[in-house]
């Protein structure tokens, strides 16, 4: 039984013009392509978009190739734990590396820098200190323009995306891998307003991707032994352990990045995950430790300074009032109202430059320039704004400083004075907060230094996301709100007991609440950040105040990043419209299906015609008493049977015959076939093949008149990629049709049906 004609099951790489209207702010074209699975968006990058198969099939093969491979469980279990070992210590390596590298190249820039200060030549200086800055920028820029422009930005709401069952082409690619890491520490050291937080979580699931599908085709390094984990679900429970990773490295704070892949990036959780997640983070700071020991000598710049602890504050004493409490309550409303705001502005910038990023390499590069130019100017410019400040009597440290990093910067200042504005602005990110969270250093920004810096921050954090270098948020929002939080206790001094660096901290906390909207995992990666649990209850108050006041506005940045991508994201909760409607409603048909054994011109047409990448199996006298389904057949699957040409000239079951020549194994090869691949002759058309061995016997089914906000919940609870919707009552035929991720879209929905938004 062949049905010619669209249907619903098309995946979210057909996505349907409706899409366009409502994730950007302008009119946009759609070009549809079912041969190269791609949607051209006039607006945005060219993304192709595919599902992944996240749910175990059910079939002969699988039954038959678990018992020959009973042997074989052992070694894959084995080997689970050794890819979980071998990420931890890759991502531990890569984040040493970067840290290493950020330190000493931007260290050399601000040594050169400081030498021509020194010399009164102020202007050779800046022009040095730009040079340096312009040049580190377009090389991150170029990287990212020729050979992955996938590396650009944060990369975790692919990462999020993709945990959540949608593929993207490339963003997990060796190339991504490569541009994500050198463009990382050039765009750091390039002085933006940028952190390598984010870019780190995106590497480390670069790395667990690279090892879990065995290599790279595409260069030529793979390893046949690794076939077990040629699967989405193994894929992506190693890049789950490969965020976590991510995150264990840039902060070194390992539980914090087992929760953060818990609460942010994951939408599917089991214990076994958590045990093999827990175990890759304490691999990365286990490494992270042995390192930071060699480097203590002073060879590795600041980076072995602290040792796992990044901003330790544990020396002030966290004693707190009444007042102290309003103080808090007041840093978590502000915190809210400041990153709904930020949001909705990166959100404006991103939908600015995605056109003009359209236009070219070229100008991706002159903007990163403008950027880099403009970001110069604005470090090296404002600290001449600030008054020379008398160095304090009592200080641990040297003042005026002459290091490369630290407090208390002399910048063009006379002896026994320093800059405050030059101790934030002429430092890495890292120090700059560092020198913020500094405790009994209450008076050492002036407020008027603390709002320009925190107004450049917070302008440059904005603009500068979104162009073309890998560049987390992270530290631009760390900077920030540490900033506010400080200000806010310079103005509480009078009636609070609180230390200005535990305000810092709890501003910090607050403009992270209102920005990203977690709280769990930010609260314990902050603590591992400063090593100071007295302050838990503060940093849980403000997190929890400040993310309720931007829930009330807009989303978290990273769930809009998502929705500017155009990623069709399954979210936690359904829309409220979703109640309103039932399976049925979005459907769209008529459907193609075939018979338990179909003639090979059929699927060949069906294959070549359509997008589809799941075709439900029917059976029909005589190999059933009435029509029946029989199960569901993936178009990868389809495209290995028919390479093995196990055709028959009647219509007869071929079972025993199939189970000899293919093994279930062989379908990992189905994701890189196409139909042009396919070398069928003209007499084989009107031959038979039998698809009982490879259809999915087990498809998940919702009946017609489910609500689809409880399909949509099942959907994404499973992981599904495709859903079948039978009828309710009998006497029709046994499939309504397929729902996938596409049809849980609020923009086809709401193209289907215009004013159901409105209904109650």
């Amino acid at each position: 039984m062949y049905n010619n004609g669209s249907i619903a099951d098309v995946e979210t790489d057909d996505v349907e013009s409706e899409v366009g209207e409502s994730m950007y702010s302008r009119p946009l074209l759609i070009k549809r392509s079912n041969t190269t699975s791609q949607i051209a968006i006039v607006g945005a990058n060219v993304c192709p978009v595919e599902s992944l198969d996240y749910e175990n099939p059910e079939n002969d093969l699988v039954n038959e190739d678990l018992r020959l491979r009973k042997i074989q469980v052992f070694q894959y279990v084995l080997l689970k734990w050794a890819f979980a070992l071998i990420i931890g210590l890759s991502t531990g390596l890569v984040g040493i590396f970067s840290n290493i590298a950020v330190e000493n190249i931007a260290g050399f820039k601000l040594l050169l820098t400081r030498e021509f200060m020194q010399k009164h030549e102020y202007y050779k200086a800046f022009i040095v200190y730009a040079g340096c800055n312009l040049g580190l920028a377009a090389s991150a820029a170029a990287l990212c323009a020729f050979i992955a422009p996938s590396a650009a930005g944060s990369g975790i709401p692919e990462v999020k995306a993709y945990l959540n069952g949608v593929d993207a082409y490339s963003i997990l690619a060796p190339s991504t891998l490569f541009v994500k890491i050198f463009g990382s520490i050039f765009g750091v050291s390039a002085g933006f307003v940028v952190g390598k937080e984010g870019p780190m979580v995106h590497t480390g699931s670069c790395i667990a991707s690279l090892i879990g599908q065995g290599g790279s085709r595409k260069y030529g390094l793979t390893w046949r032994w690794l076939r077990y984990f040629k699967n989405d679900r193994d894929r992506r429970d190693l890049i789950t352990c490969g965020a976590a990773a991510g995150v264990a490295a840039a902060f070194r704070a390992p539980v914090g990045g087992v929760l953060f892949a818990l609460e942010e990036a994951a939408s599917w959780w089991r214990s076994a995950l958590l045990w093999r997640t827990f175990f890759t983070t304490a691999v990365v700071a286990i490494v992270l430790r042995g390192f930071i020991q060699l480097c203590s000598s002073g060879n590795c710049g600041l980076f072995g300074e602290g040792g796992l602890i990044m901003y330790d504050i544990s020396a002030a004493k966290v004693v707190y009032s009444a007042p102290d409490i309003l103080a808090v309550m007041l840093l978590g409303v502000i915190g809210g109202l400041l990153g709904s705001l930020y949001n909705y502005l990166v959100d404006k910038v991103l939908r600015t430059y995605s056109i003009i990023n359209e236009k070219g390499a070229a100008v991706k590069i002159l903007l990163v320039i403008t950027i880099s130019l403009l970001t110069s100017i604005c470090s090296y410019g404002l600290p001449w704004l600030a008054a020379c400040i008398p160095c304090p009597d009592k200080v641990s440290t040297s003042c005026p400083n002459t290091d490369v990093s630290g407090n208390y910067k002399s910048f063009q200042c006379p002896p026994g004075h320093y800059n405050d504005l030059a101790s934030l602005f002429l430092n890495t990110n890292d120090d700059a907060i560092r020198n913020l969270l500094s405790t009994d250093t209450a008076k050492e920004f002036y407020i008027s230094s603390l709002l320009i810096f925190f107004g450049a921050v917070y302008f440059l954090g904005i603009i500068t996301y979104g162009i073309a270098i890998p560049s987390g948020l992270f530290i631009p929002v760390i900077l920030a709100g540490s900033c506010y939080g400080r200000l806010i206790g310079r103005l509480f001094e009078p009636v609070s007991k609180l230390d200005v660096g535990l305000f810092s901290l709890l501003g910090a906390a607050s403009f992270l609440g209102g920005t990203m909207r977690m709280t769990v995992s930010l609260c314990v990666i902050l603590l591992e950040l400063t090593n100071d649990l007295l302050v838990l209850p503060l940093v849980m108050l403000v997190l929890l105040i400040s993310k309720t006041m931007g829930d009330m506005f807009n989303k978290g940045v990273y769930d809009q990043i998502v929705k500017i991508k155009g990623l069709p994201y399954m979210e936690a909760h359904p829309e409220h419209y979703m109640k309103n409607l039932v399976a049925r409603d979005v459907v769209t048909g008529p459907l193609i299906s075939f018979c338990g054994v179909e003639r090979v011109g059929n699927i060949v047409h069906a294959l070549r015609n359509t997008g589809h990448n799941g075709f439900p199996v029917v059976d029909e006298p005589p190999f059933s008493d009435a029509p029946e389904l029989c199960g569901l057949v993936l178009r990868s699957h389809l495209l290995v049977l028919l390479k093995g040409k196990i055709f028959s000239r009647d219509r007869v079951l071929a079972r025993n015959k199939i189970l000899h020549k293919i093994a279930e194994l062989d379908f990992a090869k189905g994701k890189g076939l196409n139909v042009e691949d396919l070398d069928i002759k003209e007499e084989e058309m009107d031959m038979h093949v039998d698809l009982h061995p490879i259809a999915n016997t087990s498809p998940y089914a919702v009946v017609e008149t489910m609500s689809l906000a409880k399909a949509a919940i099942l959907f994404r609870e499973v992981g599904l990629r495709h859903m079948v919707v039978i009828p309710k009552s009998q006497g029709r035929s046994p499939v309504v049709g397929i729902l996938t991720r596409h049809d849980f879209m609020p923009e086809h929905i709401l193209g289907l049906y215009p004013h159901i938004r409105y209904r109650k």
